[in-house]
């Protein structure tokens, strides 16, 4: 039992402080992953219990300008990591193949404004959840939903502590990108209830996602099939399954809403 403690001890050393990136370590929340697992075991106990409780003998809220300026914000905070991604790295000198981690003169400006403010962005991200549980949408608080919220939220911390810049930065590229047209779409359905019951929209904004996994599944298979890539292979070998089950989970949805449903 000794040889496994020391064994997980001497794992969390080298994962926490030695092959983290030392540019990084300083900022909120990125010095050890205890703080940010405790917010996450906050959320789940928030929608799955607290929030449920609460709202058992209450109407639901009616939230819409909240939303719309929540949503409003989103747009903004996306559109903005997505730009200073592509004209400090993607459009500018990144490579689609292979890109390794950036220590050029604008590497700083890249890990702060698009890896930190990703996953400050996907923190708040979590508040979608809360907002369905104040409005009684509980059924809404699916698994797909919570996983990829979970998911998104330790995907990019472990980007920030560890490779704050380079191949991997295009999933915050496609993710924003994609957020922005989700959020925008739902900021429609704030001022017009039609958009709701629009099947069009419902269907085409789930293309998109399943569009960007598939997308981001090439890209870091890419990266395992390119053995002098300067970037570590360890965040593929773990992306590649998350997006394939991605694809899977959003593929499955789509058949039964808008495919298998309409043949019934």
């Amino acid at each position: 039992m000794s040889v496994i403690l020391k064994g997980a001890v001497k794992l969390y050393y080298y994962l926490n402080e030695d092959i983290a990136d030392p540019r990084t370590q300083d900022w909120f929340l990125i010095r050890t992953p205890w703080p940010g697992l405790f917010i996450m075991l906050l959320y789940l106990a928030t929608i799955f219990q607290w929030l449920p409780d609460y709202m058992s003998k209450r109407p639901a809220y009616d939230l819409r300008k909240i939303i719309a300026a929540y949503n409003a914000i989103q747009i903004v905070g996306c559109a903005y990591i997505a730009y200073k991604s592509l004209t400090l790295g993607w459009l500018s000198h990144y490579s689609l193949i292979c890109q390794g981690v950036d220590d050029g003169p604008d590497s700083l400006e890249y890990a702060w404004t698009v890896c930190y403010g990703y996953f400050i962005m996907k923190l708040v991200d979590l508040l979608d959840t809360i907002f369905f549980v104040l409005r009684k949408k509980q059924n809404q608080v699916t698994f797909l939903h919570v996983y990829h919220h979970f998911g998104m939220v330790a995907v990019s911390w472990g980007m920030v502590k560890w490779v704050p810049g380079g191949h991997g930065t295009m999933l915050v590229t496609l993710n924003s990108i994609v957020h922005m047209i989700m959020y925008g779409y739902y900021l429609l359905t704030t001022w017009d209830d039609s958009y709701k019951q629009s099947i069009w929209w419902k269907k085409h904004v789930t293309q998109v996602q399943i569009l960007q996994f598939t997308l981001l599944l090439f890209h870091f298979i890419s990266l395992v099939t390119w053995p002098e890539c300067d970037f570590p292979r360890q965040p593929a070998y773990l992306l590649i399954p998350q997006n394939l089950f991605m694809v899977i989970l959003f593929s499955d949805f789509y058949y039964r809403s808008y495919i298998k449903s309409k043949k019934t």
